[in-house]
């Protein structure tokens, strides 16, 4: 049996396993509550607000974590075997939160969940590297990233009915299920790589291999990986990392504090801040593919990696920071907040997409997870920190908090510029 287009059928599993993913990590914060909301985890469990601040950065620091340990490991098991793993932990893990009885046996759950979910993002940056040209990259990512935005989208109307028909424990079982459930299709249609499976099209596969780079077309499952001192010698890598470290609070300070902004600046209560906060991870959404597009059109025309992926950043970049800017000076109402909002996540998952695609412009396939996880591990720490000194400074105005953020954005894409002359593989 042959099958056409089989690369897109990869990349649709893990743009499901993001959606997955993101419910997943969703669930608890949806469900938690405070003690006077019946049936809540807080009020079940005689939790509070400061149990969940633990709780919070408990689950980041193992995710931080886990990008790194999950860029090592699958780069050393390949991400057939690296996602059942990671996809099975985290399933796993969700669906035993329905057991938790209190703060301890919650924090290790959390702990499993944040170490086991994080593989899926060197995962999928490698997978792609493996399954598609360079030119298409990008678009493979956008894809994968919009798993994200939809996730987000679907979770709260989701994750509240189910909550409101079951409670919580079983809410937990169900989106537990679904993550391990999917290893099902994953292992019956990811049966190997581009190079031996058994039921890619002749076509397909010199597509996808002759447009890959040199070191790429000529690794063999003997070719070793480089270690991250080998990777971290190339000035080239230092891209990835400094540029995450920048860019990846402005997607955290969103998701993790625009309800709370909601709260605070707007007086909004739970059925509106549910009205309202989905919005912007459609403009997310519609970024990430739109993002992958152009810088592939780009590459395609010019028949350079460098112009493509740069271009889109700084294009994403502008965006982003004209958007920033908008908070601080017009958002005067909800109403224009979260509209403006919605293009800063437009433009975040516009460059994005191009940033998370660089390790594999720059390695062949058995070091794409390392830098990757290395990277995505600097972003988590980068929005840690930021955790920590937000509430401090919202006690006063969240207005240096934007303004701060703003800064990070040329930051961040002139790291890009600097670090990166030309954008191209180091190995070739």
């Amino acid at each position: 049996m042959k099958v056409k287009g089989l690369r897109w059928f990869i990349i649709g599993l893990i743009f499901l396993a993001t959606v997955i993913n993101y419910i997943d990590r969703s669930a608890l914060a949806i469900m938690w509550g405070n003690e006077n909301v019946e049936g809540s985890i807080a009020q079940s469990l005689e939790l509070t607000k400061d149990h969940y601040s633990y709780i919070l950065n408990i689950f980041m620091v193992a995710y931080a974590l886990g990008q790194l340990f999950s860029g090592k490991l699958f780069d050393k098991v390949g991400t057939r075997l690296g996602y059942v793993i990671s996809i099975g932990v985290w399933g796993l893990s969700s669906f035993l939160h329905s057991t938790i009885r209190g703060f301890f046996s919650l924090a290790f759950f959390r702990t499993t969940l944040g170490l086991s979910e994080a593989g899926n993002w060197p995962g999928g940056v490698k997978s792609n590297a493996e399954w598609f040209p360079i030119k298409e990259r990008a678009i493979a990512q956008g894809l994968f990233n919009a798993g994200a935005s939809i996730g987000s989208v679907i979770a709260p109307p989701f994750i509240a009915a189910l909550f409101v028909a079951f409670g919580w424990r079983t809410t937990f079982m169900v989106v537990g299920s679904f993550g391990i459930l999917w290893i099902i299709p994953w292992l019956l249609i990811n049966k190997a790589g581009p190079k031996k499976h058994p039921w890619i099209t002749a076509e397909e596969q010199k597509y996808i291999l002759e447009g890959q780079s040199l070191a790429d077309q000529n690794a063999t499952e003997d070719t070793k990986g480089k270690t991250l001192k080998e990777i971290l010698s190339h000035k080239e890598s230092w891209s990835v990392v400094i540029g995450r470290f920048f860019l990846e609070p402005i997607w955290w300070l969103f998701v993790g504090w625009m309800p709370i902004y909601l709260f605070d600046v707007y007086g909004f209560n739970v059925k509106e801040v549910g009205m309202f906060a989905w919005v912007p991870y459609v403009g997310a959404a519609i970024g990430s593919v739109a993002g992958g597009y152009v810088s592939g059109k780009i590459i395609a025309k010019t028949n350079s990696i460098d112009k493509g992926r740069k271009t889109t950043i700084l294009i994403g970049g502008i965006i982003m920071l004209a958007g920033l800017i908008a908070t601080v000076l017009f958002a005067d109402s909800a109403e224009v907040f979260v509209a403006v909002v919605f293009f800063v996540l437009f433009g975040f998952q516009f460059a994005i997409s191009n940033v998370q695609t660089m390790p594999s412009d720059f390695f062949s396939g058995k070091s794409v997870g390392s830098l990757a996880g290395l990277a995505g591990m600097v972003g988590v720490f980068s929005v840690i920190i930021m955790n920590f000194i937000i509430p401090i400074v919202a006690k006063v105005s969240y207005t240096p908090i934007f303004i701060t953020i703003a800064i990070f954005v040329p930051l961040g894409v002139g790291a890009i510029y600097y670090f990166a002359k030309d954008i191209k593989s180091v190995e070739d």
